[in-house]
């Protein structure tokens, strides 16, 4: 599909050739790109010697590409994704992925390829959902979380283009377009943006699971119902 003047626009925090740029634009809109926010690293150390933990688990692409230079050769490494796996951009890493690219299933696999426990580096963001610490709370599987990152306003901080929606892909994208976004249409991917922007006092017209085709069938599901009115 060819974008077209004609399509509602969305405003995404993602380059055009970006997938989720297509997948939008399949749902029938017009993804403009808005990159508002950008990674800053933390400067946290590990929380523990590297060469100690049995495997480090990575949530995100941008977590990757902070933690790569540090890691020993041959340290295993269970990513979320394929996405994350690249970002390592290292050949010399044990790397593993899961069925899915969600939490739950890097768990599943966590389980799997350890089912004794362990000790287990986490590297997150400051606003990731936590959901692998409270899922292995007291168990055999210890979890030391590294914050190696957060995103935040870019500076200067770029203005709305002109779009009928916005898109937030993470709770921090979320608080900085709730008070910018006025009477566009809101959406959130993920549970966690989606309450963000209820605690910022302008809820989302819809949410989704973090996968692509949920992002598809939202926004093409919001666009149908919208036309039949």
């Amino acid at each position: 599909m060819t974008p077209s003047a004609h399509l509602p626009r969305l405003a995404l925090a993602r380059p055009a050739q970006h997938p989720l740029a297509d997948t939008v634009l399949k749902a029938g809109w017009q993804p403009i790109p808005y990159p508002f926010t950008s990674l800053k690293r933390t400067g946290a150390a590990p929380p523990m010697p590297l060469d100690q933990a049995d495997a480090l688990l990575v949530l995100s692409p941008s977590g990757a590409q902070v933690a790569a230079a540090a890691l020993p050769a041959g340290m295993t490494c269970l990513v979320q994704g394929a996405g994350t796996a690249d970002a390592l951009g290292r050949e010399d890493l044990d790397v593993h992925l899961p069925s899915e690219a969600r939490a739950e299933a890097l768990w599943e696999l966590l389980q799997e390829r350890f089912p004794g426990g362990g000790e287990f580096v986490l590297v997150r963001g400051e606003r990731s959902r936590e959901y692998l610490e409270v899922a292995t709370k007291g168990s055999v599987w210890r979890i030391h979380a590294w914050v190696t990152h957060c995103e935040a306003a870019r500076e200067p901080f770029p203005p709305l283009p002109e779009v009928e929606a916005v898109l937030a892909l993470s709770p921090t994208q979320a608080d900085i377009l709730a008070p910018l976004s006025g009477q566009l249409q809101r959406f959130a991917w993920g549970e966690a943006a989606a309450e963000a922007f209820t605690r910022a006092g302008a809820p989302a017209h819809g949410h989704c699971e973090p996968k692509p085709s949920l992002l598809w069938a939202m926004l093409a599901q919001h666009l149908s119902s919208q036309e039949n009115l």
